[in-house]
């Protein structure tokens, strides 16, 4: 034990040493980039980036689209976090996209997206990324940019070795980060060696409409299950994960977790279990989690709880599942292009390992395993082994590739990015990072086609790379050219939350089929009012239902009186702009909750609860026009107990007609 914590106090020491070291590059570096480099990363006013970057919040529980090569933010899109922007998890119609088995849960840690594929090539047609504190996992629509469907994993705790897709989007997968009791139940922690379970969950993607539903979930032995990629290419139909604590140790894994001189990167041949499942094997296993559904067409979202999934034991499909032995603490689990060299990113490593998938077919047909861990073969280290990248650098993370041939591996402790070659597997350059790299991105790198012109890094400690804002710091990206021989260092931006990964596409495979408008004829909102002659106030015991519209610039209605203390206001609320980039917002003076921001053609609504007697302002939040400040109403609300009767009005005309048709 004592040589242990030696160890862990040697590591740390180099780690301080190594930022150091960067700190003092740093200093050497601060100042404006070299001209021509401003050059590369310019894009002037009125033209477009040539990518689109989507990257993770992390704690934030959002997505956010960044542009290449400025580094421009332009857009964070709600996914698992209540929204006041926009009113997303506080309108009536997307509350329920936040339900879970937990009930109403209004945050979650979002970690890695990824984008649709169809023949191993990014398609552009969703973006998917998971929670990892709700167990959720999300498709996103790369026509609307909003969220479209949140599913539950149950049997799982730490939804992290997610989302990463297969080459035609059967599936999405989610591995567990903790193993947990399967079903759950009280039992002691130091029970937990053998006893507790890690489920490895593939969701199926379907191909025209993009729903999920879970397929079928293999319990796996009660590791860590960290990251993971699909095989490619040839590899097609496999699945590869990272695992660490193969120890199956409950307490202190910073020592505990470190004992076994390798751990594994499970493979599973998802196809062979496929077809176990179609032919009906498997078990129903009773489950409670939430498939939360938004329709585009209605505006409107609905959560269903469902109560089983089909699990699969590994003894079940014999030959599906096998472990290749991997340094310890691995964490990046990636695979090239071509589908034949799985990377497995010991942390702990001195080198980096490279594992082959033709050489690893041979090892499973020739039986060449050395043991088993609950009844799944173990592959022999050498037998699977492609080759090894000698000491490139401290603490591998991450590794993606440029489709020349070349990959590029993170190192979180010595803060670089080393380029290396795939075959040879000798180093080729490095760069560092500022600092303490974790994720890095290559537009399509975990594809079959990489577009390969950029490349950029995600960092974990700011320091002194932006002006001082306190004691807490946004993270920082670096954006590098690999067009050439060398990387080259072009820009730093600042990221929203904590990025754990990002996905990027070239612009032009997106930007033409992004939603402008919501058509006003294809609005089903069942409370939908498409033009002024169909606004209404209808009470229904103390539920008032406010249907209103808005264009520049003012609310129909715009003054509402009977109210009375003690109702709950309804606001379905319409916006008739047919024009693109034109929406409104609804902000209600007294509101507890939110605004609301409804793009054109669009219908959202917000609940408020009259609570005191007086006359109420509302207005527009997103200035529209010219009289966006005009553009306001009032509520007047009542006591209780008044027999004040509901009228609403725009204008004298409209008020007197009303009157009218109230006498009549």
């Amino acid at each position: 034990m004592k040589n242990i914590f030696k160890l862990s106090i040697g590591f740390l020491i180099t780690a301080i040493a190594f930022t150091s070291c960067g700190d003092q590059k740093s200093s050497k570096s601060n100042g404006a980039l070299s001209s021509s480099n401003a050059e590369k990363v310019y894009v002037a006013p009125g033209e477009h980036d040539s990518h689109y970057a989507f990257i993770s919040g992390g704690y934030s529980g959002n997505l956010t689209v960044y542009g290449l090569p400025s580094g421009r933010m332009f857009k964070e899109i709600p996914v698992f976090s209540q929204f006041p922007t926009n009113g997303y998890g506080y309108s009536e119609e997307t509350k329920p996209l936040l339900e879970t088995s937990y009930g109403f849960v209004p945050w979650d840690d979002s970690h890695h997206p990824d984008i649709s594929q169809t023949n191993g090539k990014l398609d552009g047609r969703w973006v998917f990324i998971n929670g990892n504190n709700t167990l959720c996992f999300v498709i996103i629509s790369l026509t609307s940019f909003e969220t479209e469907e949140i599913i539950e994993v149950p049997n799982s705790a730490g939804n992290h070795s997610s989302s990463f897709i297969t080459e035609n989007t059967e599936y999405v997968v989610a591995g567990t980060r903790f193993s947990v009791p399967v079903p759950q139940k009280d039992m002691a922690i130091k029970d937990y060696k053998g006893n507790f379970k890690g489920a490895l969950s593939f969701i199926s993607v379907d191909p025209e409409h993009g729903h999920m539903d879970i397929k079928f979930q293999v319990l796996m032995p009660g590791f860590n299950y960290d990251l993971s990629h699909p095989g490619r290419g040839k590899s097609h139909g496999w699945f590869f994960f990272t695992t660490y604590n193969t120890e199956e140790a409950s307490t202190l894994l910073e020592v505990n977790a470190s004992q076994n001189d390798k751990d594994f990167i499970a493979a599973i041949n998802w196809k062979k279990i496929e077809e176990y499942v179609n032919n009906g094997g498997g078990t129903m296993m009773p489950a409670n989690y939430a498939h939360n559904v938004y329709d585009e067409n209605t505006h409107t979202a609905t959560s269903t709880m469902k109560k089983e999934v089909r699990v699969i034991n590994p003894s079940e499909v014999p030959g599906a599942i096998y472990l290749l032995p991997t340094p310890k603490s691995p964490h990046g689990c990636d695979v090239d292009p071509s589908g034949e060299y799985i990377v497995g990113n010991g942390k702990l490593s001195a080198n980096l390992t490279v594992h082959s998938f033709t050489k690893m077919l041979d090892a499973i047909e020739n039986e060449k395993f050395d043991g088993d861990a609950y009844g799944i073969p173990i592959l022999k280290f050498e037998d699977v082994l492609a080759g090894s990248v000698e000491q490139p650098g401290l603490g591998p993370l991450h590794t993606e590739f440029d489709g020349q041939g070349n990959a590029y591996t993170t190192f979180f402790i010595s803060s670089e990015v080393v380029k290396w070659k795939l075959g040879t597997w000798e180093v080729l350059d490095r760069k560092p990072t500022y600092y303490s790299v974790g994720h890095l991105t290559i537009p399509g790198g975990n594809s079959r086609e990489p577009f390969g012109k950029y490349m950029f890094a995600m960092n974990k400690i700011t320091k002194d790379r932006y002006l001082p804002v306190g004691p807490e710091m946004e993270h920082s990206a670096q954006l590098y050219d690999i067009s050439g021989d060398k990387m080259e260092l072009l820009l730093d931006f600042p990221t929203h939350g904590e990025p754990h990964y990002a996905a990027a596409i070239p612009a032009e495979i997106i930007k033409d089929k992004s939603r402008k408008i919501y058509k006003l004829a294809e609005n089903e909102h069942p409370r939908k009012a498409t033009n002024e002659s169909e606004t209404k106030v209808v009470r229904d015991g103390k539920n008032v239902h406010v249907y209103m519209t808005l264009i520049r610039s003012h609310f129909t209605p715009d003054n509402i009186e009977g109210i009375k203390v003690g109702d709950k206001v309804f606001f379905h609320i319409t916006n008739l702009e047919q024009d693109f980039d034109v929406p409104h917002g609804f902000a209600m003076i007294g509101a507890n909750n939110a605004e609301l921001l409804i793009a054109p053609g669009q219908t959202k609504t917000l609940t408020w609860e009259a609570k005191q007697v007086g006359v109420w302002p509302f207005y527009c939040t997103d200035f529209c026009s010219a009289l966006h400040q005009e553009m306001q109403g009032y509520i007047r609300v009542s006591p209780a107990n008044s027999d004040i009767e509901l009228s609403w009005s725009l204008g004298e005309v409209l008020f007197k007609l009303k009157k009218k048709k109230q006498r009549n």
